[in-house]
């Protein structure tokens, strides 16, 4: 029977891997990336010379459907995503939920690596015992009722933002969660990488002040009501 890995990879600096991944991925026979081209940069680093297979939220049934046909023939494969842990905030998690439709006794294993939401949190100073996580904000539709939400979270609250909603966010936060401790982690292991608290209106004066800080990779992070 094949085995299917979940494998954590970088989500910034490419030296934050296992050397378990790296092992796993110059095993398997074929490696399911959200991007071809950005998973061979790492691939490249760690001298892994193994066949890649676009994977990602665009893909079409006939995508998935010759993974599970692949899984059928015995191959080994493993799941990496652009930086992170796949299947968080990810459409890994789709296909890990076919394989175990389709292949009940199937080894679908975990190799453990970074995830920008377990980072964040660890250098925020919010306790983290218990968390809410939101992932990516929606755009339109229902964003003012999660902000609602929100609000009203007796825990500490978690979600990722771009940095073309980023403003936008902070203002909705000073109308919804007033004084509120809000913590923000930008490029983690990254070059620039930065994290601000303060209040949501004090945030949102800093990147005003900063604009060339609006950029990059945002996790926001807010205290408990």
């Amino acid at each position: 029977m094949s085995k299917f890995y979940v494998v954590g990879t970088p989500i910034g600096n490419l030296e934050d891997i296992t050397y378990r991944a790296v092992r796993i991925l110059s095993e398997v026979d074929l490696i399911l990336c959200e991007d071809t081209r950005v998973t061979i940069n790492l691939l490249n680093k760690y001298g892994i010379n193994k066949p890649t297979m676009s994977y990602h939220s665009q893909s079409k049934l006939a995508k998935l459907d010759k993974i599970i046909e692949l899984i059928g023939e015995g191959k080994t494969l493993a799941l990496v995503s652009d930086a992170g842990t796949p299947t968080i905030s990810d459409p890994g998690s789709v296909l890990v939920s076919k394989i175990r439709e389709s292949y009940k006794d199937m080894e679908i294993i975990a190799i453990p690596g970074p995830s920008a939401l377990v980072s964040a949190l660890s250098v925020s100073g919010l306790p983290a015992s218990e968390f809410v996580f939101f992932g990516f904000l929606p755009h339109k539709k229902g964003r003012e009722t999660l902000f609602k939400e929100i609000s009203q979270t007796e825990r500490t609250v978690v979600f990722y933002e771009s940095p073309h909603r980023i403003m936008k966010t902070l203002d909705s936060l000073k109308k919804y969660i007033g004084e509120r401790k809000v913590v923000i982690a930008r490029e983690i292991s990254k070059i620039y990488e930065q994290v601000i608290s303060g209040t949501a209106s004090e945030t949102e004066a800093y990147f005003l002040k900063n604009k060339d800080k609006i950029r990059g990779e945002f996790v926001v992070l807010i205290s408990a009501k």
